[in-house]
């Protein structure tokens, strides 16, 4: 399988990484960026071919990884356009970009699979929401998924509008995360414990807890009220939060998220 990479950014380095080697060999990874400095890293680390421009070794590519920012997405689209007599997959990770839009930039090219991978795929336990267009084939289903689950799992679904919600929820999903540990760590020092002894507590309680969570057959409000005992000190930051409305103030946040989604889905989506 011959894979080109449009963009040589955090994200394309991540799947490059799980790739080379494992689902193809390094030498029929290409990527495309204006960085030289990025397009020498990639070529020292994983000895992929690397242009600066769109040329002959994406034209030859089975799958093309759109992984530019959602703003130069069009302009790729039109210089991708006389490239694609191979009839790739293409394979995009761009947040808000639609389907049927890059399509139109294509000229009515449909072999997309638009994907919604997670940071946590730098090192390997990412997620990807992914949604094939009516032109992919099962044979291009089937390497879509080969090619995300080389750093993580992959979840499909059955319309694209289920895109916005998975950003809302494992997209941005990381910065959740990464804000309730800010909180965790700035209560520990509050109660007199350093910064080095909160990170470490609320890393491993993390990360910890969210493993017991994935390794259990209950759900998770089961595993919640386990360890809530009636008059213990866990109820009594329960009911704070609850009496804080922490749950509902999350809820809201996602959906926000997904509504931005779906905003940016309009924008990125208008004739220019």
């Amino acid at each position: 399988m011959k894979i080109s990479f449009i963009g040589g950014g955090n994200m394309a380095t991540a799947l490059i990484a799980g790739l080379a080697g494992k689902v193809a060999q390094a030498a029929d990874i290409h990527v495309v960026d204006p960085n030289a400095e990025a397009l020498e890293r990639l070529r020292t680390q994983y000895g992929v071919t690397t242009s600066p421009d769109i040329g002959a070794a994406v034209a030859a590519s089975d799958v093309i990884v759109l992984a530019v920012k959602p703003q130069q997405m069009r302009d790729v689209a039109v210089h991708l356009q006389s490239q694609l007599a191979n009839q790739p997959l293409l394979l995009s990770i761009a947040a808000g970009i639609r389907g049927a839009d890059l399509s139109r930039w294509l000229g009515g090219y449909g072999a997309i699979v638009r994907t919604m991978p997670n940071t946590p795929a730098l090192i390997g336990q990412g997620i990807t929401g992914m949604v094939a267009m009516a032109g992919v084939g099962a044979a291009q289903k089937d390497a879509a998924d080969s090619i995300m689950r080389a750093v993580g799992q992959t979840v499909w679904l059955d319309e694209e509008s289920l895109i916005d919600p998975v950003t809302a929820v494992s997209g941005s999903g990381p910065a959740y995360v990464f804000y309730f540990l800010e909180a965790m760590e700035q209560a520990a020092v509050e109660l007199g414990l350093s910064a080095e002894q909160g990170k470490a507590l609320a890393l491993a309680t993390f990360t910890g807890a969210a493993q017991l969570a994935a390794e259990s057959s209950e759900p998770v409000d089961v595993l919640r009220q386990r360890v809530t005992s009636k008059g213990g000190t866990t109820h009594a930051a329960i009911t704070s939060m609850e009496a804080a409305g922490v749950k509902q103030a999350i809820v809201a946040a996602m959906k926000a998220a997904a509504a931005r989604g779906r905003e940016l889905g309009d924008e990125m989506g208008r004739d220019a």
